[in-house]
């Protein structure tokens, strides 16, 4: 599936002075459901996940393969038996339209967080709400961290393999030369 997504490519001055690359991406329902129901049911053993706002962080594996992801009145619902999370990211209901606006994702991205020298070091996709608040970041598996969240003397450039399928799957670009120039947290 091709999305026909932007080239445009942006960067971002973060709050603490470092460069965000960022890929923006369509927020319409399907589009985002498609992609996170692939995302949760692929790569669901690979990713970390949860939102990543000033002054928190939750890194959160998934326990187990999603048991259900469902889409019911504009919230996707993905399952993991008990556990679960909901994500408006369509029309709903309740409130009055401008609430309705503000629960709903207006803004989602593809990214990638770069160090002092401009190369990459993090990979993620993540959406904001309409009051702009953030609703989810998924990090992708990094070739600087193991997957025991170690820091690794010698990076695995493997581990880019769901970024890569991803963007190719999605907005129909290849891997990029770019990705594999940092040489880990050094430079940050």
């Amino acid at each position: 599936m091709n999305i026909p997504v932007t080239t445009e490519i942006k960067k971002i001055t973060n709050p603490n002075g470092k460069i965000t690359e960022v890929f923006p991406l369509p927020t319409d329902e399907k589009f985002l459901f498609d992609l996170l129901k692939d995302i949760f049911e692929t790569y669901w053993d690979k990713i970390i996940f949860g939102p990543i706002i000033d002054g928190a962080a939750y890194e959160m594996r998934c326990p187990q393969a999603p048991t259900q992801v469902d889409l019911t009145g504009g919230y996707l619902t993905i399952f993991f038996g008990v556990t679960h999370f909901h994500i408006c990211i369509g029309i709903n209901s309740g409130g009055t339209r401008e609430s309705q606006q503000n629960r709903t994702t207006q803004r989602a991205e593809y990214y990638r967080d770069l160090d002092k020298t401009g190369a990459p070091v993090s990979w993620g996709f993540r959406m904001y709400s309409g009051a702009g608040d953030q609703q989810l970041t998924i990090l992708f598996p990094n070739p600087f961290v193991s997957e025991c969240d170690k820091i690794l003397d010698t990076p695995d450039w493997s581990r880019l393999s769901v970024w890569n399928k991803i963007q190719k799957k999605y907005f129909n670009r290849s891997e990029d030369p770019k990705d594999f120039t940092a040489n880990g947290f050094a430079n940050m």
